[in-house]
């Protein structure tokens, strides 16, 4: 499509969130793209930039109450459970692609809604089918970091034992609701466990390995702590490997060869290298028998809003990256 039309118009559902709002920071500035509209109910009227500030200047749209079907792709950035139900209540063309951020159709047996089939959208396993795709459900944000650790080795057929996860992620993975655990004097400087064993991104996990791995039926042991920090997810992955470290890496590599947005360094890996981009690098290392796989991307970019413009420039056929060569934090 690069080349034969100029702009797609796009509307976005649930603009007043985080992964609303990441979503206008990209789009607002990705040169294919006219924003339709941005829908919410609670601010229809009000000027985005006075619920996301940092975009005064950059733009002068306002929310609104009512929706356009003269769209070419619709994002919803809604809730989980909330997807679903906004497609009960609207009647969206089969025109329309949409893209789902939520968890509502990500699971093979949940993935239809009516006439309408969703693909799930994580580009470094199923990039064809997304081209092809009308409608993604976009991975969560521990799902994508865990998997993009893990997928190389079930593509060998080599996750032959159980896999021992330990992940962190900022208070942006919570969502914009207040609650305890997000309020500032819980957050900062803590430290805390929740759904040990049982987070419900574990679904999608095993589905996407046992996609590449058929036989893959041993335990994902994932411990998620909430980290005194607004942005970014990271985790360490690490089993039982015969693999050397040289062959581990050449693994990798390979696997993300032609990958725009996942990197693979023997190098000690932090942070603010990837919060603000839609990067995850991966970093390799061997101790003793144990692969330990360093998992890091930012949640809302790669894990959310980053990811579901890269399905949609898949869908489309525009550049992979474009509108999403974004820097860095640094320092």
């Amino acid at each position: 499509m690069t080349g034969s039309i100029s702009k797609i118009q796009a509307g976005i559902v649930g603009g007043a969130g985080y992964t609303g709002g990441e979503m206008l920071r990209i789009l607002v500035n990705h040169s294919n793209v006219d924003i339709a509209f941005v829908h919410s109910n609670s601010n229809a009227g009000n000027y985005v930039y006075e619920v996301h500030t940092d975009l005064f200047g950059d733009t002068e749209l306002k929310f609104t109450n009512e929706l356009s079907t003269a769209i070419d792709v619709l994002f919803l950035c809604v809730g989980h459970g909330d997807a679903k139900k906004f497609l009960e209540g609207n009647e969206i063309p089969d025109t329309v692609k949409i893209i789902d951020l939520s968890q509502d159709f990500r699971l093979s047996q949940n993935s239809k809604f009516n006439n309408k089939k969703f693909v799930y959208g994580l580009p470094e396993l199923n990039r064809e089918a997304i081209k092809s795709a009308q409608n993604i459900a976009n991975p969560g944000c521990f799902a994508t970091c865990l998997q993009l650790g893990l997928l190389p080795l079930a593509a060998k057929s080599l996750l032959n034992g159980e896999v021992h996860i330990t992940a962190t992620t900022g208070s942006t993975g919570a969502g914009q609701s207040p609650s305890p655990t997000t309020h500032f004097t819980w957050r900062n400087d803590n430290l805390s466990i929740y759904k040990a064993f049982g987070h419900q991104h574990l679904g999608e996990i095993g589905q996407s390995l046992t996609q590449l791995q058929p036989d893959f039926a041993h335990a994902l042991n994932f411990i998620p702590y909430r980290g005194g920090f607004t942005r970014g997810i990271i985790a360490s992955i690490y089993l039982d490997s015969n693999l050397s470290e040289d062959e581990a890496f050449n693994i990798y590599t390979e696997y993300y060869a032609g990958h725009p947005f996942t990197h693979v360094t023997k190098r000690n890996i932090d942070l603010k290298q990837v919060v603000n981009t839609n990067k995850c690098f991966l970093q390799i290392a061997k101790h003793g028998n144990k692969l330990l796989i360093t998992s890091i991307m930012d949640n809302l970019t790669k894990g959310a809003s980053g990811q579901a413009v890269q399905n949609m420039n898949l869908m489309l056929g525009f550049e992979e990256t474009a509108g999403l060569r974004l820097k860095a934090t640094g320092f």
